[in-house]
Order: structure tokens, then sequence, then C-alpha cells
């Protein structure tokens, strides 16, 4: 039988336990996901899930996106992030639920229709106002629809069959109602201050409603020109002679505020000097003789940029702050001809703490209708009534009775520079004004809907004050503001941290909240105001509870457009009131109102919300800090005293592979669909759990295709499993105490990467969760346990040791599709079903399994250390002679191991340690290392002298041992016999 040559071997192949599944090697996601998801709908997932009764709630409240055109690559990050959220809290044993939702209402909707009408050459404001809502409503279900459908084919999970609409009438009623709380409490006030507008929209924007792009803009230097004893002879005679007719100069980048002007300030603790001019250049708006008062260091900078070199002027002496207090300024238009007196009174004059001596001139032109700091200063000083102007129109153009400048534009009605700025620095050229002018490129504010630049505009508005006792529960504060930032110290937790300070100090400085915008699409401000009487009269607003009631009982029934709807006033005014004697306010809410009170009809009043109207996670872009994070806080804390959440989460923006802002115009921009339709929507999703959400991440192609090989190599790991588990039954399972010792610590580290698989889901850290299961599976699983088990499961037959690695399997199965399903929804429930089939069964309904702790084992994880250190140096100059062809196949080998440590040495010769290196044959010997000896530096006093393994080739297990032939089955050895029978 010895002589038996290896052609006369019978062929074992189908003698052995090869792993047998259908799961294929090529995932053909894009084809099958759609599968999956009809299989979700007909089988009630997300329903299904709502049935499981005593779990703790766990619900993620969806930041609505708008809706508005085809998602986006953060549109699809976000809303994986939160879907991994949702499902690992829900498999983590919580009923956890999910309610997408949309933002209906505000301009970037409006500014479609009115496209539209342009388009037809029709006039939005000869439409009926609720045929035009109409039309709003229904562009906005038509996008709801389509977004519905591409972020289902994402596989988000979700009770899309009823998301929560901030257009439905329950939702405008409760706005409504949200809104007159401030009403009522005393924080709603009218007040006429600086907001940001955008003159194209015509309409207030918030912060979060502005973009910033790089502008340029118009830089003028303005003389101011210190008024003598023809116009101020009490002053002039305590001023220094050489002052009189001296000029102030100011610098700015909006010429067009000139006009606007009603003040110059200076800081107290600069350093000023007078300069005199000596000599000129040609084209020069100066003299000899004409002395200026400048900021000691911009002086230099300013006279420069009248092309004054060195040589040309001199300074003459140091101008203190007393006597800059003393001064009177005349605007430079001042007694103009044909300016009918509009700029002939003196501009104030005064020390403010806002200048500084870093750019410009050391002196600031003050008009306080279009600079918030100026406004400030002059509303501290009682002074309002003095210096506000209402020269700007809401288009943008100057008043028409504006001398010299009525009906010029500051920007074209398509947001382009106007002939405003020309205008004025032509007339101030004229009249002698101007020291010089400029262009300069800076950061500056857009309207992110029309990307037209926006202006600083004094208007009547509607705020909710911010310091006003808001009434209600105090528990953390009486006022918005205190609530909020108790909230965010005591309430709140962040992800990643720095989002707390950049909310906290967003809300510790932020004015007062600008409520209202002049447009037609949103939910009114529902509210009565005294003809007559003035926004600080005690009857100026009408506030009764009863007529409250009437609005919002109308909202339910008709929605927001009761409002407008012919008869209104009547309707809700009488027979309680006079209708005549009120105003009916037609300002709509800012949309980040609407957005911000959904904790309300969402959180409080839905079914699926929760108890006490607050959430477990707002989770949003870092955008959201200044949006819905921050309006959410803001109507809360109004309304019901705290935050309405106790998580805030934040992603950063998508970048390019080069980290560049995506754009159509640079073809940089990666969109999900076209993903999806490649690759499949888990591999979209598996680019979200690599990345680090909480900075900026980038993606392009090359990091997609990363992606894919990442998935295979976690594809074929499963696959190997469900072939290895192909005949497993219950009637073979080992128990964790019975375990071989290789088994136990598989055991053993399955218990810790438990805990830090549901660590880190509780953290919402989904890279350190994929990291730490991908780690485990390709360096643990697939290099190291499957490499070493395949020669049992494949070769042995019904051994304790193929039962226990089966049982093995089993338990890594189910905790592996588990701890996964959260981020390949569509390949762990093709996995799962390739295993359990049947009509409505899912990986899905499915919790992660419960680990017991005792599986940890310490002292078992330091020994297979050590050994796995040793393997390592095996394995290693195994390659080496692989690569030099002295053997194809490890198991040629029969190596000696050289090892210097007791204690090591120990361990190995305690477990079968050739197996564990894959060769057929492995001598341990505590001899000093041979000069010849293979060693890997990192692993100290382990020498490897090769040797070959002797015997012949076992025709079924293909080790080579010497007592192959010497059994009943032809060719084969020992452990194979009996495996065979």
């Amino acid at each position: 039988m010895a002589d038996k040559t290896p052609a006369q071997t019978p062929d074992y192949k189908d003698t052995l336990n090869l792993p047998q599944t259908d799961f294929p090697m090529r995932a053909g996601l894009p084809k099958r996901e759609p599968e999956w998801l009809a299989r979700w709908e007909r089988i009630g997932i997300y329903d299904r899930l709502r049935e499981k009764s005593d779990r703790p709630d766990f619900v993620l409240h969806d930041g609505p996106p708008y809706a508005n055109g085809h998602l986006h690559i953060g549109h699809a990050l976000n809303k994986t992030i939160k879907d991994m959220i949702v499902r690992s809290h829900q498999m983590m044993g919580h009923d956890s639920r999910y309610v997408p939702g949309w933002d209906c209402h505000g301009l970037p909707i409006e500014w479609k229709i009115e496209e539209q009408y342009r388009a037809k050459g029709l006039d939005k404001d000869k439409v009926d106002v609720v045929a035009f809502r109409q039309e709003c409503r229904s562009f906005a279900e038509d996008w709801i629809d389509i977004q519905r459908e591409e972020f289902k084919r994402l596989g988000i999970t979700g009770n899309w069959a009823d998301p929560y609409l901030t257009m439905d009438f329950h939702a405008e009623a409760v706005i409504a109602e949200e809104f007159q709380k401030f009403l009522m409490n005393g924080t709603l006030y009218q007040g006429s201050k600086p907001v940001m507008w955008s003159p194209i929209e015509k309409t207030a924007l918030a912060e979060a409603e502005v973009e910033y792009h790089d502008k340029e803009s118009f830089t003028v230097w303005v003389k101011f020109r210190v008024a003598g004893a023809d116009h101020f002879a009490e002053k002039s005679a305590c001023i220094d002679t050489d002052l009189l007719g001296a000029s102030v100069v100011i610098w700015t980048t909006t010429p067009w505020t000139i006009p606007s002007n009603k003040a110059v300030v200076y800081g107290a603790d600069i350093p000023y000097g007078l300069y005199e001019v000596t000599d000129t250049p040609e084209e020069c708006w100066t003299a000899p003789g004409d002395r200026f008062i400048l900021a000691d260091n911009l002086a230099h900078d300013t006279l420069s940029r009248a092309r004054l070199t060195d040589g040309m002027w001199k300074r003459l002496r140091d101008v203190t702050a007393d006597e800059l207090s003393g001064l009177s300024l005349l605007h430079p238009l001042a007694h103009a001809e044909g300016s009918n007196g509009e700029w002939d009174d003196p501009r104030d004059f005064r020390a403010a703490d806002f200048v500084t001596d870093e750019e410009g001139t050391g002196f600031v032109h003050c008009a306080p209708s279009h600079g918030m700091e100026e406004y400030e200063l002059y509303r501290d000083l009682g002074m309002l009534e003095q210096v506000i102007t209402y020269n700007v129109m809401d288009d943008g153009s100057f008043r028409p009775d504006l001398p010299f400048f009525g009906g010029k534009r500051i920007l074209t009605e398509k947001g382009k520079e106007g002939d405003a700025n020309k205008t004025v620095i032509d007339k101030l050229v004229e009249v002698g004004g101007l020291l010089a002018r400029g262009k300069i490129k800076h950061s500056y504010p857009h309207s992110w809907r029309s990307k037209a630049p926006v202006i600083y505009r004094n208007t009547p508005q509607w705020f909710a004050a911010i310091d006003r006792p808001a009434g209600g529960d105090n528990t953390h504060g009486e006022t918005i503001r205190s609530r909020a930032l108790t909230s965010i110290n005591d309430l709140v937790k962040f992800t990643p941290q720095s989002g707390r300070n950049r909310l906290y100090s967003m809300i510790e400085t932020r004015p007062d909240w600008v409520l209202s915008r002049q447009r037609a699409w949103g939910v009114p401000l529902t509210c009565f105001v005294k003809k007559g009487a003035l926004p600080t009269d005690a009857d100026f607003l009408l506030r009764d509870e009863t007529v409250n009631k009437r609005i919002v009982d109308a909202f339910e029934a008709e929605g927001a457009d009761a409002w407008y709807k012919e008869g209104a006033k009547d309707r809700f005014l009488a027979p309680d009131y006079t209708p005549d004697e009120w105003e009916q306010v037609f300002d709509v809410l800012d949309v980040w109102f609407d957005s911000g009170s959904t904790h309300a009809f969402v959180l409080r009043d839905r079914p699926d919300g929760t108890p006490d109207g607050i959430a477990d996670v707002y989770m949003e872009g870092t955008d959201q800090h200044r949006g819905w994070f921050h309006s959410s806080m803001l109507q809360a804390c109004g309304t019901m005293g705290r935050a309405p959440y106790r998580n805030v989460v934040t992603h950063g923006f998508t970048l390019d592979a080069k980290g560049n802002k995506m754009s159509k115009s640079l073809g940089n921009t990666i969109v999900p669909d076209e993903v999806v339709k490649q690759y499949g929507a888990d591999i979209l999703r598996l680019w979200v759990a690599q990345t680090d959400y909480t900075a900026d991440q980038r993606i392009g192609p090359e990091i997609l295709k990363g992606v894919a090989d990442s998935y295979r190599r976690l594809r074929n790991t499963m696959r190997f499993m469900l072939g290895s588990l192909a005949q497993f039954d219950e009637s073979q399972r080992v128990a964790p105490e019975d375990m071989p010792e290789l088994e136990a610590w598989v055991l053993h580290r399955l218990a810790g990467l438990d805990h830090k698989v549901r660590t880190g889901y509780r953290a919402f850290d989904f890279q350190d969760v994929f990291s730490a299961i991908f780690n485990f599976c390709t360096v643990d699983l697939s290099a190291f346990y499957f490499d070493i088990r395949k020669d049992v499961l494949y070769c042995d037959g019904d051994s304790h040791r193929a039962r226990a690695a089966r049982t093995v399997l089993d338990i890594l199965f189910h905790r592996l599709t588990t701890w996964l399903a959260p981020i390949l929804v569509f390949t762990m429930e093709d996995v799962w079903l390739s295993r359990f089939p049947g009509d409505d069964g899912s990986v899905h309904l499915q919790d992660i399994p419960e680990t017991p702790a005792d599986w940890l084992d310490e002292p078992l994880a330091a020994k297979w250390a050590m050994i796995r250190r040793a393997r390592r140096v095996v394995t290693a100059a195994l390659e080496v002679q692989r690569a030099e062809k002295v053997i194809g196949a490890s198991l040629e080998a029969a190596p000696v191991v050289h090892v210097r440590d007791a204690e090591m040495l120990t361990a190995l010769k305690s477990v079968d340690f050739a197996d564990l290196c894959i060769t057929s044959a492995i001598s341990l010997t505590a001899d000093p290392l041979p000069q010849e000896a293979f060693r890997l530096p990192e692993v100290e006093g382990v020498g490897v002298v090769f040797e070959k393994a002797e015997g012949q080739k076992c025709g079924r297990c293909w080790k080579i041992l010497p007592d192959v032939g010497l059994h009943s089955h032809p060719g084969v050895c020992g452990r194979c016999n009996a495996a065979l029978g």
C-alpha cells in the first residue's frame, strides 16, 4: 500500500465537506437592491418592528430637507447616518422610530413659481394669493414624491407612508399656535432695525439663509469737513484754528450708504494726528494745504490711496480724544446745490468701542439704518429717531424723492451691480468730497437662493425678544437666551463636542430673532395690530385667546390659506372686536420658525412621537448650528422652556477627492443616483460608515473603488461562513465551556468586539464600529481563524473540533449579520435570507444577540497573543521559501522553531502549532537561535529554520505525512482514513 503512486490514488474531492452555498461572489447590487426594497414594503418591516412591545423609546427627529430638487451627495450622507442611528438602536433593543419630514414653505418654492410666471409674462402680484399658494403647495407635493423614492432607494427605513410636512393643515395650525405663544408671553414685538435684506427677493433673510462668496466692491475714502464759524459759531471758538477746515476721512466698501450717513465715530484710545498735504501729483483730489485727521497707524496707507507719496505730506501734531469730542462735522453733500437741505444738519461725532485702527482710516461712517453696530450704538444712546433713515426701498432702489439719487438701484433685477454706487461716487467727486476710490475683493453675504448679494436695510419687522422673560416653565431660566444656554450646558450632549462651543457662542451673542418675511408662501404671523397705535403702546397688539383659538381651528380645517380668504379679518375678530379698528398682519413666518416648531406637531402630537415632546437625537450638517439646531432651540425655549433634543450629532460637508467643494461648473459633483446605478446603495452606505463624518469627507471614483474592494472582502467572509454552515444544525452545537482553545479565543474576541460595537453605535461612531468589525473579519477571521480551520471543516469527519468550529461560525454569523445590518442593509438581508429563507423573514427584524460576558478570558487572550506573534515569524519564513519557489504551499514545510522565552515555548507546545501554521509538521525547541534562522525584528527571541516535510502527500487533505498510504483507504493519512469510515 505504501508503494502505491499518487496517480493510482482515488479522487477524494467528493468526500470533502466543501462549502455549499448559492450566495453569489458577485453582488449585483444595482439590480438586486430594488427587489429587497419591494420585499420590505410587501412584508411591512417598519410596522412589524413597532409591534415589538416593552422596549424603551428611541426617536431620531428628522431635520426636514427642502422639497425642491433631486438629492445631492450631502442628502445621501445625511439620511444614511440617520438610518444607521435608527437601525442600530432598534437592533440594540429599542423601539427606534423615524418619521421623515419635509420643509415645504418659503422662498425657494415661491421663487420657482415666480420664475414660471416671469417666463409666461405674468405678474405674481396680480394673481390671487390663495391661488398662488396652491401652486406652491402643488410644486412641493411633486418634489416630495420624487425625493421620497430617492431616499427609499438608499435603503432608508422609516414611516414613509405618513411623513410629516410643514404644509399639512395640522402642522400649519400648530405653527400658528406656537407663534401665538410668543404673542401672548410678551416676547413678540415689532421693531425697525437693520436686517439682512434681499433686494431681488424683496424680503428679510435669516443668517441661515445666507452664504458667503467673494465679491468685488467699490471702496471710497470720503471727507467729512470739520465745521467752521459760519456753521457752528459756539463750537468754533473752542476749536484750534488748525483743525477748522480740516477733514476727518472715513473709508467704506458701500458707497451707497453715504446718503444715509448720520454720524462718524472714532476710537477713544486710538492715536490720531493732523496731517497736511505739501505737494500733489497730477490727477489728485486734494491740494497743498489740505489737512486731514487720521489714525496714525493708517495715515500712510490712506494718503497713499490719494496718490500722495512720501514727501508730499507731513504730520503737524497729535489730535487728542478730547479735541475730537469737541468737533462737529459736515456731511460731504451738505449745502450742495439741489440737495434741498437733505444733508445740511451736522453729523454726530463721538467715540465708539467697535472702532479700530487695523484697517481703513480710524474713523467709521455711521448709517444706523444699514449697520447693526451703529444701530445698537444709537439705540443704547436713545437717539434712533435722529439717525434712522428710510432711503432704500424694498427692491434696493433709493426712494424716488431723494436728491441726486432717487430711483437709482444698488442691484439690478438680476442681482448685478446697479447704478447707485457709481452715482454716489460721481456726486462725491463733483462736490469735492472724495479723497480716493478703488475696488476690493472680499467675502460678502449672498442669498443662497437667488445667489445675489444682500444688503443691511432698516425695515419694520417682527422680532422675538430673547432677553425678555418668556413665561411658562422657568426651570432652566426666565429668558429664551438663558434657557438655551442652560440647555446647551446641562441637557444636551454634542457629537462632536466642538458643536457645543459653536452653538453656545452663536446663541450667547445673537440678536433678537427676526420672525417675519415679506412673502406669500408660508404660515402668516397670525396677529392683529391696533390702527393708529405705536409699537410701543400697550394696546398695539391684540392678545386674546378666543381669537387665537378661532384662527388655529380654521387652520386645522382649511390650512393657513384661511388667513388670506375674503372676510378673514371679520371671521376671526367679530363679534368680540370691531374689525375696522384693527390691521391684519400679512407677513409670513421665517421658515426656520416652521422647522423649529416640528417638536410640537411631530414629537408632541403624533402617536409615533415622544411622550415629552423631546427627541433623543437631532442629526444634521454643521451648517445647522446656525440653522435648524439653532431655531429649534430658540423656538422650544420660548414655548416649553428647554431644548427639544438630548443629543445633537453633526456631520461635515462632502468634498471631492481633492478636497474641493463640489460644483456643477467644476464638473466634480458626485450624484447619489449615479453611484447607486454603478455600484449599488450599499457601497454608498459603506462609504459613509468608513468616513469620519464629523469632519468634512471626500468622495470620488477612486475612493469608491476602494470602498468596493472593502465590500468584496467582507462579502467573501460572509460567503465562507454560509458555505461552511450549510449542514449545521442544533444537534451539532458545542457548549462554550467545551470549546477547543482556538474557538474559546474567538468567543473572547467576540465578547470584546460586541462591547465595542454597542458602545460605538450608542455614540453614533460608525467609523469605529465598521473599522473594528472589518479588521476582525479580515485579520482575525479570514487571515487567521478561517485559514486555520478550513482543514478541519473540509477534512475532519463529524469530529468535536469540526462541530466546535461550526458552532463558532454560527455564533459569528448571527453577530456579524446583525452588527453590519444597520450599515449594509441590502447585503446583510441577502446573507440572512441565504441561510434562513422564508416569505416574511428579515435580518432587520432581529436584535443583536446578547453576548455573555464570561466569554471574556484575558489570560487566554494573552496566551494566544504570544502564539500569534510566533506564528507570524513562521508564516513570514515560509513566504520567503514560497517566493524563492523552494515550496509551492506551506503544507510542504516542517520548520524547526527556536523559542527563547520559556512561557511562549510552553504555550506553543500546548497547542497543535503545525495546524496553526498550516504546515504538515513542526518542531519546537529551546535551543539557541542558529545564525541562519529567519527572524522578524518585531518578534524578539523567535527564529525559524526551514525544513521540508517528510512522507507522502495525502490525497485528501494534502498534508505530507509519514503515515500516508498505511491505511485502508489508499493514499490518505490516518485522520482522513477515519473520516472516510
